[in-house]
């Protein structure tokens, strides 16, 4: 991100205008108070490194406009410059949400709250959710399993029966609850801060991904699954459950998604868009083949959930051969 004099938090959403170039908040876009607490948490610690980065890149040749307060701000590169101080990129904006949602997450699972949409719509909901874990205990996952953008281990509990299971998330918190989960079933894990992008640094026997595929954009699926590609094992298999768009699946006061964008807002009313791609079974066999995938196989549990698995096939970073 470019640096800016005035901006709302990426936290707190209080605006905030720093006092010069130099300032570490105008790169993080972050207020004092929220930078000061970068050290308890992951997104926050994330931006502080990242502002570091971008203010020593500048003072190594870039150059950067330091108007007065309150006019627009540009860096060298056009592509640098985000289009609002106010709006956060929906790819960017993933980060902060899910962190702050990690208390209320488990509601969505469990139609609580503004979850709930009426005794049918829940009952249709639960059974689905059974469907879909009973589908993956199902599936012949041994070995040592990767688990991506984990979130709150809703699956860790099963899937850490099934092998050495590693949860990655980008975000502290709710790998903080996917633990307390795992400890109360006394269950064992690997659990890592890991953005679920980053590159490979072993090959396991299979990767799954709960909910994930829908928050990467059309444009960049294919590249995602090669990097689960490389995760793989000749042979190991790509395991993911995802959402299917239905009117009853979100929280109640959340507005229809449109565009691949969805607005989502919290219980304290904070709001932030985010992406959402409701892709279509026969877009993810496209892709999963594309990268290096075989005996893929999409399925849906009716209403919900997509249910999907495939093989790795020739070498990582060679697909198809």
């Amino acid at each position: 991100m470019a640096f800016r004099h005035d901006f709302d938090c990426l936290w707190c959403g209080r605006p905030h205008t720093v006092r010069g170039p130099d300032d570490l908040e105008g790169w993080a876009q972050l207020c004092p108070e929220c930078l000061g607490k970068a050290g308890d948490n992951g997104f926050l610690r994330a931006r502080l490194k990242t502002a570091i980065d971008e203010r020593a890149r500048a003072a190594a040749g870039s150059t950067v406009d330091v108007s007065e307060p309150g006019t627009p701000t540009t860096a060298t590169s056009p592509a640098d410059a985000p289009a609002s101080p106010a709006v956060l990129d929906p790819v960017a904006a993933l980060l902060p949400y899910y962190s702050a949602r990690a208390a209320e997450y488990d509601d969505w699972y469990m139609r609580r709250g503004r979850y709930a949409r009426g005794p049918v719509h829940d009952a249709a909901w639960d059974a689905e959710l059974d469907a879909a874990g009973r589908w993956l205990d199902g599936l012949p996952v041994r070995g040592e399993i990767v688990d991506l953008a984990a979130g709150t281990g809703w699956w860790s509990t099963l899937l850490a029966t099934k092998g050495d299971l590693s949860l990655y998330d980008a975000n502290e918190g709710p790998l903080d609850r996917a633990r307390e989960r795992l400890v109360a079933h006394g269950l064992r894990a690997h659990l890592h801060v890991r953005d679920a992008w980053a590159e490979p640094d072993r090959q396991v026997d299979a990767v799954f991904t709960g909910f994930w595929l829908s928050h990467v954009p059309r444009a960049r699926l294919v590249e995602f699954l090669a990097v689960v590609r490389r995760w793989l094992k000749p042979g190991g298999r790509f395991v993911l459950i995802d959402s299917l768009q239905d009117p009853q699946s979100s929280a109640s006061d959340h507005p229809t998604p449109r565009d691949d964008l969805s607005v989502r807002r919290l219980d304290d009313g904070r709001e932030f868009t985010i992406v959402k791609v409701y892709y279509l079974p026969a877009e993810l066999e496209a892709a999963l083949s594309d990268a290096g995938f075989e005996a893929v196989d999409i399925t849906t549990t009716g209403r919900f959930f997509l249910l999907g698995t495939a093989v790795a096939s020739g070498t990582p970073g060679d697909p198809g051969d």
